[in-house]
């Protein structure tokens, strides 16, 4: 679809948006799952329920290194005119569903086959590390403006139990990101697993108090129906308590380990997403206006794709509004080495996180070695500060 305008100083300017079709791929990256299922039934091998696996940390960072970047950005002056296109929200309102489908699907398959313990426990935790793409399409929702669509956000959380999310994100993350008050950024020095013990518990109590703030301005009660979060847990206790009752009380553990790792999943999108980045505080105690560089950013075209472009991570965080199509691509700001995808794999072995992270952090250009700039982990300033002094 082409779009244009008549600008008063430069003239005509026109702009054929090249991925509007292809952003459909999400839904086949959510659906994943139905393709395998199918395959178990048919030949009754359970590894063969660990292909997501493969397709998330060897396929797609092999996809993103083959196919390259892109650095294709809409001009300015149409951004208007593609926030207003139906076609991409249409697209998000049909993933929600589609999440719904792959749980149902996936709880079918672990309530009603006889899998051992062992393959039961995995196929869990590679349902929960796909329903985790939820919190991203929730994510997305969640920075609209309808009541109808923050609704929807908090139903799309329902499908992993984690429906304190957004209020966090938007009125938590968002004000406190790259800083040390913030749970949701990790800090140099820091492991992921270290990260997760402070990320998790830090971002569901932020999350509470900004929801009570919310109610307590509107003389509202914290404990009712008008508590967004509470809508969503129960909209969670709903929809899985209904899969336990239906398939059998090993759902119980399926659903604790599914949420989990599904959970973990966005824990490690924090991690990398802000790793070691600070904003500088100005001379009033307040923090300087958080700007693209203060996050990591990647363009790879297929991830990009899968993602709603969320690891156009600068972009977002400097115009938290943006919608995903037209978020850019910005010069230089801090990158990451490949995808989301690859940098997850990465993150879960420290020392190899450290290695490639850690001098790519001191070389970002408004840093460039100054450790005063760094969000650092208190427990090893003095160790980061002895290495690289």
């Amino acid at each position: 679809m082409n779009y244009s305008i008549q600008h008063n100083v430069k003239g005509l300017i026109e702009y054929t948006e090249p991925k509007r079709w292809l952003w459909s791929i999400v839904l086949f990256f959510i659906l994943i799952p139905l393709p395998v299922f199918y395959l178990y039934l048919q030949t009754e091998n359970p590894w063969v329920l660990i292909t997501p696996l493969l397709v998330s940390y060897l396929v797609l960072p092999m996809v993103d290194f083959l196919v390259g970047t892109d650095k294709n950005n809409p001009p300015e002056e149409l951004v208007s005119q593609l926030e207003a296109d139906p076609h991409y929200n249409r697209l998000l309102m049909l993933c929600i569903p589609a999440h719904f489908i792959a749980l149902v699907a996936g709880a079918w398959l672990a309530g009603t086959q006889d899998l051992s313990w062992g393959f039961f426990i995995v196929f869990a935790a590679v349902m929960g590390i796909y329903s985790g793409s939820s919190i991203n399409t929730a994510h997305e929702i969640g920075h609209k403006t309808t009541k109808r669509e923050r609704f929807l956000s908090r139903l799309t959380l329902a499908v992993t139990g984690y429906g304190h999310f957004c209020i966090e994100h938007n009125l938590g993350h968002h004000r406190d990101v790259a800083t040390p008050e913030d749970p949701a950024s990790s800090r140099m020095g820091e492991t992921i697993y270290r990260f997760a013990l402070r990320e998790i518990p830090g971002a569901a109590k932020r999350g509470w108090r900004e929801e009570t703030k919310r109610l307590q301005r509107r003389g509202l009660k914290v404990f009712s129906l008008d508590n967004h979060i509470l809508q969503s847990y129960l909209m969670t206790l709903m929809l899985q308590g209904s899969l336990v009752i239906v398939f059998g009380w090993e759902l119980i553990i399926f659903f604790l380990i599914h949420n989990l790792f599904a959970w973990l999943q966005l824990t490690s999108a924090n991690y990398i997403e802000h790793y070691g980045l600070l904003r500088a505080k100005k001379s009033n105690g307040k923090y300087e206006r958080c700007q693209p560089h203060h996050s990591w950013n990647a363009n790879h075209y297929v991830s990009n794709l899968l993602l709603f472009q969320l690891q156009r991570h600068s972009d977002h965080h400097a115009n938290a509004s943006r919608s995903y199509q037209c978020l850019r691509s910005l010069e230089k700001l801090p990158e990451l080495p490949t995808s989301y995808f690859g940098m997850y794999l990465l993150a879960y072995f420290p020392a190899l996180w450290f290695r490639v992270m850690d001098k790519r952090l001191l070389a970002v250009p408004h840093i460039n070695g100054d450790l005063a700039k760094v969000n650092m982990d208190p427990t090893k300033e003095a160790e980061l500060r002895a290495k690289y002094a």
